[in-house]
């Protein structure tokens, strides 16, 4: 199954809601104006956003050349594809090591993203040591291990409720000694209204900071697009503290509320950089902004 395919099969849930409408414009009528934006609206593309583009959408169909309902969902798809286009979406992982930081609260597939990410690294003739940094949620350092051992990568961990911070300090320690191309380190599933767990994760940037001055370095929020706006509040919140540098978008093939891409990308400005659309190792995509809107919209 081609990329284009797996991304439009993930988005089946919110594409079912957004494609239908297009067969009843007849024209610059209110009434599908109206329907439209309360389906962008429905599909947690923002309220803003799905204001401002139907009015473009308006001003378009006014304007003349607009004759159907392709030529509208041809329209709808440049003018999101815009709305993600501007942010740079790459991870950026040149240096040896380099090291990403994952950060989220529990539930939204952590775990898994990074046991997909040491997959698509060590397929890809990379050295992956794994910083089992969650210390606090019982078997988080086993399920890390399973993915470590699936994956082929190389694993950090200390036992339970130790200091995340010395744990993140011998993961880096350890990828200096064993040549490792990245370290994936896992962080707790630490609530955004807990401001001990912002600060201990405020800790674990400061050790990274000092230890790996000039690595290539990300730090990926990973949300659960089935929350909706709450994810949206999420990033926010760990935005202000976490310095985030890019979002990955998990379990997208279980919501209809795909356009929460658009209000995070568009009210944040944290760009989107991974996606997942399934449970398998390779349903981590890289985010394509012209084929995520495309399969929302095809």
């Amino acid at each position: 199954m081609g990329l284009f395919e797996k991304i439009k099969n993930g988005l089946s849930k919110t594409r079912k809601n957004l494609t239908g409408i297009f067969d009843s414009f007849t024209g610059a009528n209110d009434e599908f104006f109206d329907e439209l934006e309360e389906t962008l609206i429905t599909a947690d593309l923002g309220v803003d956003l799905a204001v401002e583009t139907v009015d473009k959408l308006r001003a378009s169909v006014k304007a003349g050349g607009i004759r159907g309902g392709e030529d509208i969902r041809e329209e709808l798809t440049r003018l999101l594809t815009e709305q993600l286009r501007s942010q740079d979406s790459a991870l950026h992982l040149s240096t040896v090591p380099s090291i990403i930081l994952m950060i989220g609260v529990n539930g939204v597939g952590k775990t898994t993203t990074i046991g997909k990410l040491a997959a698509r690294f060590t397929s890809e003739g990379k050295k992956v040591l794994l910083c089992a940094g969650d210390t606090f949620r019982a078997a988080a350092g086993e399920q890390l291990s399973i993915w470590a051992q699936r994956s082929g990568a190389e694993i950090v961990r200390h036992e339970e409720g130790s200091d995340p911070g010395a744990v993140v300090f011998d993961g880096i320690a350890a990828a200096k000694a064993r040549k490792a191309d990245v370290i994936i380190c896992d962080t707790a599933g630490r609530l955004h209204n807990k401001t001990n767990l912002m600060n201990e994760l405020s800790k674990i940037n400061r050790i990274i900071e000092r230890e790996l001055p000039n690595a290539d370095r990300e730090n990926l929020l990973v949300l659960d697009a089935t929350t909706g706006q709450n994810g949206l509040l999420q990033a926010r919140q760990f935005s202000e503290s976490a310095g985030v540098t890019g979002l990955v978008l998990t379990k997208l093939d279980g919501t209809a509320k795909g356009g929460i891409a658009f209000a995070v990308a568009g009210e944040l400005g944290i760009p989107i950089k991974l996606i997942g659309v399934g449970e398998k190792a390779d349903d981590l995509l890289d985010f394509d902004p012209e084929n995520y809107v495309r399969a929302l919209l095809s």
